[in-house]
């Protein structure tokens, strides 16, 4: 597969809408669709460079232009997101990132509003009527180059400690097409690679790495520049060809990333989004409000 993309639903649509191995279910709105797609064999996995599991694709309007009906797209995505969590439990969040590169500060921002709860508890909880909130943390823990330490061996060395019933783990994606970017939301339960948004991917983080359920969350950000321009000229390349377009794009083997002009904007409501999601779907005994009052 010459392109990249972190977003399976594209890995699928290029290869065809039929892959024995893989179940598909989708429900569109008004405003948004959701499309469950299920890689339920090793043969499917392979073919579309993605692990066994669930994938969970929102596809929503541009977040930088049209932020109609936030409410449906918060409520959508944490109904999806509750169907791969754990009832009961401690849950670990952790917003990965470099806050530094605004199409990699998704899951920084997203940390920053998510509601971390593990320390109410006891009479504190009872007389402030906050009994039903679940036990959650939260950490945003940079980067290799900012922590000479990998983003993988904070998050296990917290899950050693903390014992959570689940992780989960928002980064920036990439995707195949400039059309998906800052538009799609998807929900896994396959974990993540930290920095593959930004084509620097780290070792992975997944129930392999950690024993514990990963649910990865993610909003492409930016696409490979390679990728874009072999798009953009067609089909009909050889792949000697193609890999002359990718040194001309990518001149002394360094990555070339496209975002939009627009991707402070979309990276803020995309990550506003994702935390009040991740919020309704972890205390679904209070209401929105309920919950956007506590953040504030």
């Amino acid at each position: 597969m010459f392109f990249r993309t972190d977003l399976a639903q594209e890995a699928r649509e290029y290869l065809g809408d039929k892959i024995d191995g893989i179940r598909m279910e989708e429900k569109k709105g008004e405003y948004l669709s959701v499309v469950r797609m299920h890689v339920d064999s090793m043969e499917a996995a392979e073919k579309i460079g993605k692990p066994v599991g669930t994938y969970i694709t929102l596809e929503l309007p541009p977040f930088s232009d049209d932020y109609r009906e936030p409410e449906e797209k918060i409520r959508t995505a944490a109904a999806e997101l509750s169907r791969l969590l754990p009832e009961k439990g401690l849950v670990l969040v952790a917003g990965l990132g470099n806050c530094n590169i605004t199409p990699d500060n998704l899951g920084p921002l997203t940390a920053r509003e998510v509601l971390a709860t593990r320390h109410i508890r006891g009479e504190l909880a009872r007389s402030s009527g906050l009994d039903q909130l679940r036990p959650v943390a939260v950490i945003a823990p940079g980067v290799l180059g900012q922590t000479g330490i990998e983003t993988g061996e904070l998050i296990a060395s917290l899950v050693k400690r903390l014992q959570p019933s689940a992780v989960i783990v928002v980064d920036a994606l990439a995707s195949r097409s400039l059309k998906r970017l800052g538009c799609t939301l998807q929900i896994c339960n396959t974990g993540i690679s930290p920095g593959a948004g930004v084509g620097n991917a780290r070792p992975e983080i997944s129930r392999r790495t950690l024993g514990v359920p990963v649910i990865g969350v993610g909003i492409p950000t930016v696409v490979d520049a390679a990728t874009l321009a072999a798009d953009l000229v067609g089909e009909g390349w050889e792949e000697q060809d193609l890999a002359v377009l990718r040194d001309q794009v990518s001149p002394r083997g360094e990555a070339m990333m496209v975002t939009p002009r627009e991707v402070d904007l979309l990276v803020e409501r995309g990550a506003r989004v994702t935390a009040m999601a991740i919020n309704c779907a972890l205390h679904p005994a209070y209401s929105l409000s309920d919950l956007q009052m506590l953040v504030s």
